[in-house]
């Protein structure tokens, strides 16, 4: 049986050296191992929370060791990590218990000879903890809050011109915590009160989410998604509450025609099926091949008959124009909206890859509103928190094009909680406790009756 800390290292080495998705490398790592409960739960907290907390585990590397974080040999670096996050992290875990485990992981790993350097590191970290925090941070904000709670530097700038230190520093609080989990009922098959009977009755806790009416939150009792009742009879898929908004916003109609541009994994899509009772034509379009097969998974379990999937790329679609009632754009974007579930994000997403995905939202918005009817409706949506990549966007795409509007929810919506004197919608994680998402509603020509 592969003990949880060995585990760990071996996915973070694999995160770390070859760039792989967090939540990828850890499935893998899990298929292969043979873990209990209680350690497959360990080796998941330890991964996810040392590449959350990687610059703050290397600045007190740097602060308690003789060599810096970046001089270390790279897995005594990753060992020494998980040492320290236990120490500092998890109150379940004894401070000898800690230390001890983390020695042995450093021997069997090749540093025997190096073991002592990990104890007299580790020992200190917890010599200091007993008398006051040993991480000593800067004065300057943006080092000071890069460090305390592990983001580069570039990510605090960025929020901090938009929002300020308060919401700043409660956006890096919230995204350190362990992601939450939302399931979204599908109304062809069930209603949110039967499922939440079953799921009650095997144990699992859920709660609804306002102002979502087919949202439910896991609460406790939970375990692998597939096993959860009804997963397999289509009851439910998962998906964020905040991304529910976004098929709500477009409102779908049965009958109409509707084109998601940017389709896989499908979780949209098919929410829009649902929406329109599954009558009428959904074009699901994705470069992405592989996603796509994911999307034709989820729409089978669903037993969804209304969509049609297309490979390629949005922006050399012609063949679309003006048929389309609705369009969706969920743009490809930075996902800085989602960073405690993709932690990877703040090391591998740097401040020139959003200027390119700038131009790529623009083109795909140029491209995807050729597509609608006039009078009909695109919806533009990221799960990012960034103004070149929202609020830049559409200006640029409004001051080219004077015949599209702006289409706010009304005061009386259920949504209207979200909105913005702009008329977008805006959810704040911090405030909403969701994943952060930018979306807009936009009218080609005349304004629409609703």
């Amino acid at each position: 049986m592969t003990n949880p800390r060995q585990l760990t290292l071996v996915v973070l080495r694999e995160i770390y050296r070859r760039n792989v998705y967090t939540d990828l490398a850890l499935d893998l790592g899990l298929k292969k191992a043979n873990l209990v409960n209680v350690d497959r739960n360990l080796a998941t907290e330890l991964v996810y929370g040392i590449v959350r907390r990687q610059r703050t585990l290397d600045a007190l590397i740097d602060q308690l060791g003789k060599k810096k974080a970046i001089q270390q040999p790279p897995d005594l670096r990753i060992i020494l990590h998980i040492g320290l996050y236990q120490l500092r992290y998890l109150t379940q875990i004894p401070e000898s218990a800690a230390v001890n485990t983390t020695v042995d992981l450093a021997k069997k790993n090749g540093f025997t000879q190096l073991s002592g350097v990990v104890n007299g590191l580790l020992r200190a970290y917890a010599r200091l903890a007993k008398q006051e925090d040993p991480l000593i941070l800067p004065v300057a904000p943006v080092q000071r809050l890069g460090i305390l709670y592990s983001f580069p530097d570039w990510i605090i700038k960025l929020w901090l011109a938009q929002f300020g230190n308060e919401t700043t520093e409660s956006l890096c609080e919230w995204f350190n915590q362990s992601p939450l989990i939302d399931l979204r009922i599908n109304p062809l098959k069930t209603t949110r009160e039967e499922v939440q009977r079953a799921f009650l009755a095997d144990g699992i806790k859920v709660s609804p989410v306002a102002p979502l009416a087919q949202a439910l939150r896991l609460i406790s009792g939970s375990r692998g998604i597939s096993n959860l009742p009804g997963f397999e009879q289509g009851w439910f898929t998962v998906q964020d509450s905040s991304a529910q908004l976004v098929s709500h916003l477009l409102d779908p109609q049965p009958g109409e025609t509707i084109i998601d541009a940017c389709a896989a994994p499908g979780g949209k899509t098919t929410h829009i099926a649902e929406l329109m009772q599954d009558k009428g034509i959904i074009w699901a379009c994705d470069r992405s091949s592989s996603r796509l097969k994911k999307l034709q998974e989820n729409q089978e379990r669903l037993n969804l008959k209304s969509i049609r999937i297309l490979a390629g790329d949005s922006r050399e679609f012609t063949q679309f124009y003006e048929i389309a009632d609705r369009v969706l754009l969920d743009a490809p974007c930075s996902g800085l909206g989602t960073l405690h579930k993709r932690p990877d994000i703040r090391l591998f997403q740097t401040d020139d890859r959003i200027q390119e995905l700038s131009v790529l939202q623009q083109e795909l918005l140029e491209q995807t509103a050729t597509w609608v009817k006039p009078k009909g409706i695109l919806v533009y949506a990221t799960c990012t928190l960034n103004v070149i990549e929202n609020e830049r966007v559409v200006e640029n795409f409004l001051d080219k094009h004077p015949n599209w509007t702006i289409h706010p929810p009304s005061v009386d919506s259920p949504f209207a909680v979200f909105a913005t004197q702009q008329g977008w919608l805006k959810v704040l994680p911090n405030q909403h406790q969701m994943d952060g998402f930018f979306i807009v509603k936009l009218v080609k020509g005349l304004a629409c009756d609703e």
